[in-house]
């Protein structure tokens, strides 16, 4: 058996992958799908596709990066090869480097935002207002124009971030190099036992202080039953159904790589069945009960609901940015609920930056034998440097999303599920999941995994492609453009060095 890094606990394992799966979207992108798309009516579509999708697919995810660990293999290029016998198997597998790699490049940035948004607001460095008898809209202005500030968004083709914007991305960097270079068991592991209790803790504390929170405009209960008040007529429109998907794919970060990776690092008999669930678990607490306690409820508390559905629509960033810094503004003892705010979000999305930026480090280590510090050294460099292109083009953050953070996590998921149970043996899939479980899967899920799954993704990346894509293909805005190429150019480089390394090993 290859010598490679093993977890050191199954809570740490646990931990690490619930870490990987919640992030910012749990606290942020959750509550405003859910306002957007039916309130409580969503919920039905969203655990329809928790059970259909997400759940076996998380089982296979974890199944596929065990199988490939134990013979020396944590990314998909060699897994792929090795459940299928096919020249194309390895470059199927090079969107489980070029999805993560991606999404990092600009997830990294806005993870630096939380910590800068933490700092200022623990020592009173962001805007003073006061709610007096202002609109929401005149009242939210100035923190709007402190995130543009901030982060330098305008209307023109470039962004000009502030200093300290820079400055947080920096160290933000910093801390996701010391947490890497440290390894699976000493690095990510430990962060994932000292973050992932606190980011729990500090989301309950907030949770309460939010339901207790009750002005003249409404109260948290108006807001919870705004956001969970079931919508019917929206149950037949397809939108809701893929928001839904979409969903559930982002908050357990599948069709990324990342979980193989992590899950490569496994003994060979080492339970999936169970542990995977425990993980996904803490991760719909996070997002359900948590995630849909704080934002949307504050805002109704404090705005009332109908701005409260403005808010919702106007995205996450402004839910999180404008609208909760303008809350905690307000209140006794904001600048430390501010904190708790921001600090959450940030350990939320250190977990998943760290997580999702390992596939490119396994494969430098696995299939070119760097060693770790300079896979990491070098991965975080190139990092850095495509990290700059969301940093200051216009429109380049969303395009990278799309592809990489929503589009191409679909594609790639459905290629996972139909390697593992059409081109590999299903028997022997079924087995590798099942083998060392605390739990035996019923075998109805044999059947979901092999026929339902695949088709849900199937009808999920066609109606992608008759509907969205074209959309996104006739922008005309040039920095698209030169985003995409770039996009290219970076998917071009991981085909290459899986080519390299393929021709590599013939040679041996």
């Amino acid at each position: 058996m290859p010598n490679r890094e093993r977890w050191a606990t199954r809570i740490g394992l646990i931990l690490a992958m619930a870490g990987n799966a919640v992030g910012l979207g749990n606290f942020l992108r959750f509550p405003t799908q859910a306002a957007q798309n039916g309130g409580g009516v969503f919920m039905i579509p969203y655990m329809i596709s928790l059970v259909l999708i997400a759940i076996p697919l998380m089982w296979v995810e974890w199944a596929i990066g065990r199988y490939g660990g134990v013979r020396g293999h944590g990314t998909t290029p060699a897994i792929f090869r090795l459940l299928w016998q096919h020249p194309v198997a390895k470059y199927i597998g090079v969107l489980g480097l070029f999805v993560p790699f991606v999404v990092s490049c600009y997830y990294v940035y806005i993870e630096s935002w939380t910590l800068g948004y933490a700092v200022m607001s623990l020592f009173g460095m962001l805007p003073k207002v006061s709610a007096a008898s202002a609109s929401p809209e005149v009242y939210l202005a100035p923190f709007k124009e402190f995130l543009n500030s901030y982060t330098g968004m305008g209307e023109g083709d470039f962004y000009h971030p502030s200093l300290k914007a820079y400055i947080f991305l920096l160290i933000t960097m910093g801390l996701n190099v010391y947490v890497l270079i440290k390894g699976i068991s000493g690095g990510i592991e430990r962060l994932a036992k000292v973050a992932m209790p606190l980011l729990f803790f500090f989301a309950i504390v907030l949770m309460i202080r939010v339901f207790t929170l009750e002005t003249s405009h409404g109260s948290a209960v108006a807001g919870l039953n705004f956001l969970w008040e079931p919508k019917w007529s929206e149950l037949a429109n397809p939108k809701v159904w893929l928001a839904a998907a979409g969903q559930v794919f982002f908050t357990l970060s599948l069709g990324f790589g990342a979980i193989i990776t992590y899950a490569s690092y496994l003994k060979r008999n080492d339970d999936i069945t169970l542990s995977a669930l425990t993980a996904s678990s803490l991760n719909e607490l996070a997002e359900v009960v948590l995630g849909g306690s704080i934002a949307i409820p504050a805002a109704a508390a404090f705005f009332g609901v109908a701005a409260a559905q403005t808010i919702a629509a106007s995205g996450a960033f402004n839910l999180a940015f404008v609208s909760l810094p303008a809350i905690f503004a307000n209140i006794p003892f904001g600048q430390f609920f501010g904190f708790l705010w921001f600090i959450l979000l940030f350990f939320a999305g250190l977990t998943s930056s760290v997580a999702i930026t390992q596939p490119v480090i396994a494969f430098l280590e696995d299939e070119f034998k760097m060693e770790r510090r300079l896979a990491v050294l070098s991965t975080m460099f190139v990092l850095f440097f495509v990290a700059h292109v969301a940093v200051f083009l216009a429109g380049a953050l969303d395009e990278m999303d799309f592809w990489a953070g929503t589009f191409f996590v679909v594609v790639f998921a459905l290629c996972e599920v139909l390697i593992f149970f059409w081109a590999f043996n299903p028997s022997q899939a079924w087995a590798e999941i099942n083998r060392g479980g605390y739990i035996k899967l019923p075998r109805l899920f044999f059947y979901i995994m092999r026929y339902v799954t695949p088709a849900f993704l199937f009808l999920i990346t066609v109606w992608w492609v008759v509907t969205i894509l074209p959309g996104y293909l006739m922008e005309s805005r040039w920095t698209s453009w030169v985003t995409r190429e770039i996009l290219v150019a970076i998917m071009a480089v991981f085909c290459f060095l899986v080519y390299f390394q393929d021709k590599r090993r013939r040679r041996k």
